[in-house]
């Protein structure tokens, strides 16, 4: 396995293995579908992304809570349009049916 294959499949099994479930359900299948796809510094910022407290990065997925600079951005914002499509039934606030 190469380098770059096993830091993808580190990087995967950390978006899946947070001990966070509702983060897990949300990062767990975007890094399985995007994070093949990532430049080099698109990676850097998801492992950076994945060393934030879980609570933080939940609020800022749901927009519970604004994302901080170094985090807000295209890749942020194709996290959230993810969340968006891949779960419907959940609002922008976090309220179920939104």
């Amino acid at each position: 396995m190469s380098t770059d294959e096993a830091r993808l499949k580190k990087l995967k099994l950390r978006a899946w293995r947070r001990g966070f479930r509702e983060a897990d359900l949300i990062l767990g299948p975007f890094a399985d579908l995007h994070v093949s796809t990532f430049a080099p510094d698109e990676l850097d910022w998801f492992e950076g992304l994945l060393d934030v407290p879980d609570q933080d990065l939940y609020g800022w997925i749901l927009e519970r809570e604004p994302t901080p600079a170094e985090y807000d951005g295209p890749l942020m914002n194709k996290l959230k349009a993810f969340r968006d499509q891949a779960y419907k039934g959940i609002s922008p606030k976090g309220q179920a049916g939104g």
